[in-house]
């Protein structure tokens, strides 16, 4: 019975960082370069963001050697600001732009980066465990038309429902 819920609990703990389907992270991938902070330009809604603009993420080292990822944005209806804190670490290779994430305890999420500006680290095409989850993340709050379609298209090859992407307003 014991090997039973300890199978189970290692099913729960490590269920949510899983791939979606067609989703490949990127390779060659530089923590040190992807550092800072992000502008959020776009994602799907989901409850821990829901009505939040100006909403940005800030990477910086832990000294255990993860991530530590602090979010912050504006939530419109309560006039105030949020933030959660969380850290991440590696799922495979440092060298792999995948990582998990938590901001509850012991419980993860994917965290997968599968488009990347290679060249100058300006923007980044970001998934969850599966194709609820999606973001578009900037070095600069505004990007222009052409980076934003190119998103669009990607996430819509991938499977994402690019209907119900969230444009974030960030004044």
């Amino acid at each position: 019975m014991k090997l039973w819920i300890s199978v189970l609990m290692t099913m729960l703990l490590t269920g949510c960082v899983g791939l979606p389907e067609k989703v490949t992270p990127v390779n060659d991938f530089e923590l040190e370069r992807y550092l800072g902070k992000w502008y959020e330009v776009a994602r799907l809604d989901h409850s821990f963001e829901r009505g939040m603009n100006q909403v940005t993420a800030d990477y910086s080292m832990r000294e255990d050697g993860g991530v530590k990822v602090l979010n912050q944005g504006y939530l419109v209806e309560d006039d105030e600001w949020k933030s959660a804190e969380g850290k991440a670490y590696f799922v495979e290779a440092e060298d792999t732009g995948y990582l998990k994430v938590s901001f509850f305890g012991p419980f993860y999420g994917s965290y997968v980066v599968f488009e990347l500006d290679k060249q100058d680290y300006q923007y980044a095409f970001i998934s969850g465990p599966n194709h609820d989850y999606l973001w578009f993340l900037s070095r600069t709050p505004q990007v222009s038309d052409e980076l934003k379609q190119d998103f669009i298209a990607q996430a819509k090859s991938l499977g994402f429902d690019t209907e119900q992407i969230i444009w974030v307003d960030q004044k």
